[in-house]
């Protein structure tokens, strides 16, 4: 910046973001020297902005706990960066249950440079997606989402009131290990007490949190993300599938989500391992895969294999604009 008040603004950013600055350090960033940091200090304080001055070997600049900084600040590619932000979540549904984005978004357009505010409304209107939220799932409440994450982040338990998917209501000790964002819904996942076991839940369905004062240890090893996606794979439907993948691992995992099945490497190929709701729908994606596989259980997969191979088959050589031939059972 090669105008004083646009320096003088500069080492108020530096002032939020450190706790204490030495007048060496700011005058290495800003690019002046020690006496001109102190001028711009000056500054600073005749605005009404209360910076400190701590004297002696380790001391330095910093703004005063607890003072309330006016509204943000943004450079045009700090605005772009948050707008984006804000775009993504709300396409993919990273978002909470109250409609904030697009409050959000009209609050910092109102005050960007309108040549910027312009571009930046030509992006979202074109920017396409090839991930998207599959339907509109219902959101956590804010507070709830906030709680949860604290609670995790300082090891601390928390008792919550949960309603179960079949709409029963329960009051639950939980030890928080950690959020998940999968596929359009946040998770939390943690040792529940009333259990004794780990457990995943879902944010929206959980009403109350209330912080206790017990803490908690999270294991070794424990992988939130990895535990949510297996756990997830493992929903109880009634066919439970192994099929042999004649693929490598990296490759397997790029097709297959692991929300879908468990994927294990062994010397043949790779192991899927999955509980199915629909058998046709298992069909329908093995075949979408592009590898050879083999099915090893269950039998009726095999046989759900063959009809999907047989209505491609048929559909391959439909004349085009011809009268298709008697539909078939379809796909589920």
């Amino acid at each position: 910046m090669s105008q004083p008040a646009g320096r003088v603004l500069a080492l108020l950013e530096l002032l939020q973001t450190r706790h204490r600055s030495t007048a060496a350090e700011l005058a290495g960033h800003l690019g002046v020297d020690e006496r001109t940091v102190r001028r711009y200090v000056g500054t600073l304080v005749e605005l009404g902005i209360p910076v400190t001055a701590d004297r002696g070997r380790h001391g330095g600049y910093r703004l005063h706990p607890g003072y309330k900084l006016p509204p943000l600040m943004l450079t045009d590619d700090e605005a772009v960066a948050v707008l984006l932000g804000l775009v993504v979540a709300e396409r993919v549904g990273l978002a909470t249950e109250q409609p904030a984005t697009a409050t959000a978004l009209a609050k910092i357009r109102r005050v960007l440079p309108a040549v910027l505010a312009d571009r930046l409304a030509a992006v979202q209107e074109q920017l396409g997606f090839t991930v998207r939220r599959t339907g509109r799932e219902p959101g956590p409440a804010s507070g709830t989402l906030l709680a949860l994450a604290s609670a995790a982040r300082h090891r601390q338990r928390v008792a919550v009131d949960y309603r179960s998917w079949r709409g029963e209501r329960s009051h639950r000790e939980l030890d928080p290990y950690g959020l998940v964002f999968h596929a359009g819904r946040w998770y939390v996942t943690g040792h529940d007490h009333r259990r004794g076991e780990i457990r995943t839940f879902r944010l929206d369905r959980i009403g109350a949190v209330t912080p206790g004062a017990a803490t908690f240890t999270v294991p070794d090893g424990f992988e939130a993300v990895t535990w949510v996606t297996r756990s997830l794979a493992g929903v109880p439907y009634p066919h439970e599938v192994e099929v042999l993948l004649e693929i490598d691992l990296v490759a397997a995992r790029r097709r297959i989500p692991p929300s879908v099945a468990e994927l294990t490497a062994g010397a043949d190929g790779v192991l899927l391992r999955a509980r199915a709701q629909s058998l046709p729908g298992m069909a329908a994606l093995l075949a979408g895969l592009g590898c050879p596989f083999t099915v090893r259980q269950p039998d009726a997969l095999r046989a759900e294999v063959a009809a999907h191979a047989r209505r491609l088959a048929d559909w391959a050589v439909r004349p085009a604009g011809g009268q298709p031939p008697s539909p078939r059972r379809p796909l589920d």
